[in-house]
């Protein structure tokens, strides 16, 4: 039997990328029991350093075991209980699956949609909660599937001014694109570690607003066997155990609840993510992955290629790329990884097959990885039979970087801002 040795790959697709080697040095280290004192001032701590990566002073801050749609499944089977209404703006697949959960969970689901490429207006979105006058807003803000990053900012307060809560997934955005929990009044996100937080798969960070926290008390429910004299027993409890956001707080919280055994390693990744973001600056990580996504957009488009959507409210992180005619698109991405051992994406549904989806985010959202990327493209594209302009792609992205001013939106770092030091 071999041991596991995967191949040397650099992955610039849409997630996950490759991991920090930090993160990785941190998923090595020995495991500790879930009730040592280390490990729970270890939870402690990695709290509040998910309290400054999403800009809040939410006290409900933690991580639920699982890949982020756990954390996605969590937000939205706590928060909906059965026949609730609850409205998501589709722009893309993983609005799809806002939607798919939140029926599977027993809510009456509506949708409202816009062309792959485009973004909502948030007067449609206002005009949407005022005819369906749902429980909950569930939002992507990111959504890979066509690189188009929802504004969130204005959502909040239409929320509040319509009394309906507001969820938003930022797997893919969080650390790489402007988020601001408190600010722009979100009630609930959840997140992952395998985009611009430069980790694996396997951790979803999570945070709710006292307003998403009252929810979950309206249905809280303590199992058999650690109920105690006055603990809650719901008639309706959330329709999940593993996924009970409400029973994954007081795990997290001061009783230290029984409800799982603490993924050790994972919470040690989690861990990490947040300290090297928030020593780099919220900020400055922003504009590091801004000046990449900047750079490799250009760099596509100097070697002739068209980029897909409204490059106005594209993702930081992810460029969607139209395939040329002249090629086959899964030919040119295993050229990719065959000869030059870097993987990208192809996109689903409507863009499968249509656009190539590449992704500078995390520990790859460096000028290296950016022109390495960009000369194989072009290799790989010349190999094919497609005409692109020699050492084009490389030129214009040493351009950008050569025009970035470093940390020219970091002047104010958000994680030192009204959250915890």
């Amino acid at each position: 039997m071999l041991p596991v040795n995967p191949p040397a790959r650099l992955l610039m697709g849409p997630g996950p990328i490759t991991a920090d080697p930090r993160v990785l040095r941190a998923l090595s280290t020995p495991l500790v029991g879930q009730y040592d004192p280390w490990m729970t001032t270890t939870m402690n701590e990695t709290q509040d350093r998910y309290r400054r990566v999403f800009g809040t002073v939410n006290e409900a801050t933690v991580l639920v075991d699982g890949t982020s749609r756990a954390g996605i499944e969590a937000a939205l089977v706590s928060l909906l209980a059965p026949g609730d209404r609850v409205l998501v703006p589709v722009f893309g697949r993983f609005g799809h699956l806002l939607a798919e959960i939140a029926g599977r969970a027993g809510a009456d689901v509506h949708t409202i949609e816009t062309a792959w490429g485009q973004v909502f207006t948030p007067s449609a979105v206002e005009e949407a909660i005022v005819r369906v006058r749902p429980k909950l807003l569930a939002i992507v803000q990111g959504d890979t599937s066509t690189t188009m990053n929802q504004p969130l900012d204005e959502l909040g307060a239409i929320c509040e001014r319509h009394g309906v809560l507001f969820y938003t997934d930022a797997t893919a955005t969080v650390g790489g694109n402007p988020l601001e929990v408190d600010a722009w009044g979100i009630d609930a996100v959840s997140a992952g570690l395998q985009k611009c937080l430069g980790g694996p798969s396997g951790s979803a960070p999570l945070t709710l607003s006292p307003r998403a926290v009252a929810v979950l008390d309206g249905r809280r429910s303590v199992e058999a066997g650690i109920r105690e004299p006055g603990d809650e027993v719901s008639d309706h409890p959330i329709r999940s155990n593993y996924l009970d956001l409400a029973m994954i707080l007081d795990y997290w919280g001061p009783r230290r609840l029984n409800h799982h055994t603490e993924a050790a390693s994972m919470l040690y990744a989690a861990n990490e993510c947040a300290r090297i973001l928030l020593e780099e600056g919220r900020d400055a990580a922003v504009a590091r992955h801004e000046t990449a996504g900047r750079a490799m957009t250009a760099g596509v488009q100097a070697l002739g290629l068209e980029v897909f959507g409204d490059v106005a409210h594209k993702m930081h992180n992810v460029v969607a790329v139209e395939i040329p005619s002249d090629v086959v698109g899964d030919q040119v991405r295993a050229a990719m990884l065959d000869d030059h051992g870097i993987e990208i994406g192809t996109s689903f549904g409507p863009l499968h097959g249509r656009v190539w989806r590449i992704g500078t985010m995390g520990y790859n959202a460096r000028k290296d990885t950016v022109v390495t990327t960009l000369a194989a493209l072009e290799h790989a594209l010349r190999r094919a039979g497609h005409a692109v302009p020699h050492g084009g792609g490389v030129d214009a992205a040493l351009d950008v970087y050569a025009g970035a001013v470093p940390g020219a939106t970091a002047a104010a770092t958000a994680d030192t801002v009204g959250v915890h030091a």
